[in-house]
Formats: C-alpha cells, sequence, structure tokens
C-alpha cells in the first residue's frame, strides 16, 4: 500500500513538471511570436504608407519620393545571387503616382536605392521590386558608391553579427531643395539611416545622418541621435516600441556597443 502512495506521488510530480515546463515553453512561444510580429514602421507625414512583399514605405507626392523606406534584414536574406537588373518602372501603388525614371536622365545624379537591391537579392522577385522608383532618390555618384555604399556594406556586416536587424532609410526632404526633371523631384542635401536590433535584453538602435557630398571620414562620424532626424523630418520613429525604451534609444548617439571594424 505504501509503495502503491509512492508511486502515484511520484507519478503526481511528473505530471506537474510536465505541465509546468509546458506552460513555460508556450509563453517563450508567445514571446518569440510577438518579437517576430514586431511593428517597427515609423508614422507617415503624408499618410500614404506601402507595403511592398518585401519592404514599405511613405511616399511624399510634394517631393516624388519616398520620405522613408522600411524593411527587415535578417541573416538568411544576405546572399551573392547575380539577378539581371531590371528596367526602372513606376510604382502602381502610390495613388499620387510616382516619378518616372526618365527624371533622372541628364541630370548628373544617380538613382539611388532607399532599400538596396544588394539586400534583396535572395530571390528575383525581391531583387526586382527594389527597381520601383518609389524606392528611388537622386543621389551624387561619388556618394552613392562611396560613403552610403560603405554604409549599407556596414549594415549587412551587423546582420551576420546580430542575425536580424530593422533598417530604415530616406533623404531628409525639406523646402527649397533642388529639383531634376520634369515632375521636379527633390535632391536632398542630408540622408539617413536608422538601424534596430531588436533582441531582449539588449535592444540597441544606431542612427546615420550624412551630407549629400562625397566624404572619407570614418563611419562613426555621422551617428547622430534619432531624435534629431525626427525633428529635421516631423517623423516619429518606432512608435510602437514600449515608451522607456524608445525614448533611451531616440536621445542616445552612443555608439560603443556597434562594431566599426574597418569601416
Amino acid at each position: 500500500m505504501k509503495n502503491r502512495k509512492t508511486i502515484y506521488a511520484i507519478i503526481a510530480l511528473l505530471f506537474a513538471c510536465i505541465l509546468y515546463i509546458y506552460d513555460n515553453y508556450d509563453v517563450e512561444e508567445k514571446n518569440i511570436s510577438f518579437s517576430s510580429n514586431f511593428n517597427y514602421l515609423p508614422t507617415s507625414t503624408t499618410g500614404q504608407i506601402i507595403h511592398h512583399n518585401y519592404y514599405s514605405l511613405s511616399y511624399n507626392e510634394k517631393f516624388e519620393q519616398a520620405e522613408w523606406v522600411a524593411y527587415e534584414l535578417t541573416l538568411e536574406h544576405l546572399s551573392n545571387q547575380n539577378f539581371k537588373r531590371p528596367y526602372f518602372e513606376k510604382d502602381s501603388k502610390v495613388k499620387t503616382q510616382s516619378a518616372n525614371y526618365k527624371n533622372y536622365k541628364n541630370s548628373g545624379y544617380n538613382k539611388g536605392h532607399l532599400c538596396p537591391a544588394g539586400d534583396r537579392k535572395f530571390s528575383k522577385e525581391a531583387f526586382n521590386e527594389t527597381f520601383l522608383t518609389s524606392n528611388i532618390t537622386p543621389q551624387l555618384y561619388e556618394f552613392n558608391a562611396g560613403i552610403w555604399n560603405r554604409l549599407e556594406q556596414k549594415v549587412r556586416y551587423w546582420v551576420q553579427k546580430y542575425d536580424k536587424l530593422y533598417v530604415i532609410t530616406g533623404g531628409v526632404l525639406s523646402k527649397n531643395l533642388k529639383t531634376i526633371g520634369s515632375e521636379k523631384v527633390a535632391v536632398p542635401t542630408q540622408f539617413y539611416k536608422i538601424i534596430l536590433d531588436y533582441h531582449q535584453p539588449k535592444i540597441k538602435a544606431i542612427a546615420f545622418l550624412i551630407p549629400h557630398k562625397a566624404s572619407e571620414k570614418g563611419l562613426y562620424n555621422f551617428v547622430v541621435t534619432i531624435d534629431e532626424i525626427e525633428n529635421l523630418t516631423g517623423i516619429d520613429f518606432f512608435p510602437e516600441l514600449p515608451d522607456e525604451i524608445e525614448s533611451k534609444l531616440e536621445k542616445s548617439s552612443n555608439y560603443t556597443n556597434w562594431n566599426f571594424r574597418n569601416f
């Protein structure tokens, strides 16, 4: 009889342990799910947010370009596949119509990608999607192929270290900018890029504001606070973050948690 009671007690204990493990596993799964569904998109000053399969953007008709382009970049996205470059096409999802690529002809400016084609080489569909004119902005060749390219490469390097990042990019759109083409596509004098590493418990972010000109300076020279970019653009970045975390990240220009080796 005593042996039977002992067996029952052991079974009850085992059952309780299984329930505990199951409950904790379920909580962990929910946390993972929440993280993967995190809404990292900024606010829009125009109300014209467009979602494509591999990035989202907020189009600003007044300046004939996106005020921001945002996307998730993961380790699995990094690829060296070579796809044939397609022709640039208008974005059919832009209700006010995105600018024609012909505005750039003989302008002296490159068609600068905001979501880089190099970040979307994991499939032909994703690669081709970056050639919509809503995803380009006028950039000087020396800037596009120089410091801006170095920053894009650096983001890919960080993805190799941190597995997944959220990236937001745009030109600072303000009054009295130079324009090109018949549709008067604005030429930003500064470009920004904001990167968020949303891994608990060490959530971190870094922001860059770079003048639109050639530069040989190290990238760390262009680190600013997210607050500074918000003040310039009127955009609220990461509004879905808990207020405490958002405030802390957006006030900081500390880049010690990011490796700048060789860049």
